[in-house]
């Protein structure tokens, strides 16, 4: 009985060689990319700071709007995002801080904006109209409540975090 040997040829060897070296050169150049694109989605995402608003002395009954700045990380792009708040305290001394934004279409609402509704946020881009406490008037666009900021008293000034549904 004749045994046959069970070799690589020139040609196979060849093949093997120049795949596993292409591949491992392919694996070199790719990942570095696939670690680029993968590393934002990948980190743990950190909550917002909260950030110094206002002296509490200076918060009224009348809602006022209070401009800040939080330091956003997009990606690899750091900047300092303007935001803004209305301010005010109710009838139990509590200070209440509510986003500006319509939940409606996101436009920016003001207090006293509409003359026919006086102490009331309005607003103007399809006459969405919210109580002085951020709820939503039936019969008109907005269909959730506005935000609320979560807060924090200390040293005499108001810090403001990240704005959340209300009763979340």
């Amino acid at each position: 009985m004749s045994e046959r040997k069970h070799g690589v040829s020139r040609r196979q060897f060849l093949n093997y060689t120049l795949t596993g070296v292409g591949g491992f050169m392919a694996a070199g150049m790719i990942m570095p990319m696939v670690r680029f694109a993968l590393d934002p989605v990948l980190r743990p995402v950190a909550g917002q700071d909260m950030v110094q608003v206002v002296k509490v002395d200076e918060i009224t009954a009348e809602p006022k709007r209070f401009n800040f700045k939080i330091k956003q990380v997009d990606a690899w792009y750091k900047s300092d995002e303007p935001r803004s708040a209305w301010v005010y305290k109710d009838e139990k001394g509590d200070i209440v801080a509510l986003s500006p934004v319509c939940k409606h279409l996101g436009c920016t609402v003001s207090w006293n904006g509409d003359p026919e509704n006086k102490d009331q946020f309005f607003c103007p881009c399809h006459y969405g109209r919210y109580e002085k406490n951020g709820k939503n008037i039936a019969g008109t666009p907005p269909l959730a409540p506005l935000d609320i900021f979560e807060q924090q008293v200390k040293d005499g000034y108001l810090y403001l975090g990240k704005a959340k549904k209300k009763g979340a």
